[in-house]
């Protein structure tokens, strides 16, 4: 698994620290839930929804996939 590096003040760690010692999370599951929920999904994960969303709704892959990035999009703000 890849490793990311990043530069947080001592404040936002702290925070984070104690977010995900209270969920009893790992920081790493924590930011990885953050991501997910802002919209930042993996390609595979993706297509898994715009497939999802066109059967669901028998839509032609074209329409489904506009929609799919019109809702991302909307959801990003």
């Amino acid at each position: 698994m890849p490793r990311l590096t990043i530069t947080l003040s001592e404040e936002r760690h702290r925070a984070l620290k104690e977010a995900a010692a209270r969920r009893n999370e790992s920081i790493g599951a924590l930011i990885e839930e953050s991501l997910e929920s802002y919209g930042i999904k993996t390609r595979e994960s993706a297509a898994a929804l715009v497939a999802r969303s066109r059967q669901a709704a028998a839509l032609d892959e074209e329409t489904a996939q506009a929609l799919a990035i019109e809702e991302t999009r909307r959801q990003r703000g």
